[in-house]
């Protein structure tokens, strides 16, 4: 595994399945994990959608290294069934809550270098007839790690920005899209039957994929969505 050593790392989303997968990732590598969640029991209580709440948190660290974006939410439903006030919730949260964590982030990144890693998906590279809010979110926070990532490359030292580009993976937001499909008995099966490997992904996959972004490791590496979906879109 990649290497955190002395690294500082927080961690947005972190009491969800991925999110905390990171933390515990970023610690077995021998990084600092700082988690920060809108539910308690993190290390620090964080809005993503409030940039207060973003301000308080960064202002409150003396060094950083590494950011991950983690925290998102999905929604179900076309662009004509989806209401507008949950196509803003997740918008609010996937690509607002990213902006105001990478502009939060940069100017503590910005004093010894280091590496911002977005929760983008695979839905932000190709679209979902029922994913309207998802999709756009998500395409949003692609092409938002493109700029941030340009903006990081005239750094001195340079920030690094990258997107991981998940398909489906086990937890409580594949359980949540299977409950609200109108099948649910079989949206399981055809989830997994999208997947060229033929299962859904594992948080602690997600997690390996995002140390080694954080990682010196990956110093050349900036402005990629990476996929991480089994060969789903390489159809």
């Amino acid at each position: 595994m990649s290497r955190l050593d002395g690294k500082v790392i927080l961690v947005s989303g972190a009491k969800g399945a991925i999110g905390s997968a990171i933390g515990a990732a970023v610690t077995r590598a021998g990084g600092r994990a700082l988690g920060a969640d809108i539910a308690a029991g993190a290390d620090h209580q964080l809005d993503v959608t409030s940039e207060a709440d973003w301000r308080r948190v960064t202002q409150s660290l003396d060094r950083l290294d590494g950011l991950v974006n983690a925290a998102g939410i999905v929604a179900l439903g076309t662009v004509e069934q989806l209401d507008f006030a949950l196509w803003k919730k997740v918008l609010a949260v996937n690509l607002d809550g990213t902006f105001l964590g990478c502009k939060a982030a940069m100017p503590l990144l910005r004093k010894q270098g280091g590496a911002i890693v977005n929760l983008s998906s695979v839905s932000g590279l190709v679209g979902g007839h029922n994913l309207a809010a998802y999709n756009a979110s998500k395409g949003g926070v692609s092409l938002l790690t493109k700029s941030v990532a340009l903006h990081g490359a005239r750094c001195n030292p340079p920030v690094r920005c990258n997107a991981i580009c998940p398909a489906f993976v086990e937890g409580p937001m594949a359980d949540a899209m299977i409950a609200g499909a109108k099948h649910p008995e079989r949206a399981r099966d055809a989830m997994t039957a999208a997947v060229p490997l033929s299962r859904l992904g594992k948080a602690d996959e997600i997690a390996a994929l995002c140390v080694y972004l954080l990682s010196d490791d990956a110093a050349f590496v900036t402005g990629a969505d990476v996929p991480i979906d089994g060969g789903l879109t390489a159809r």
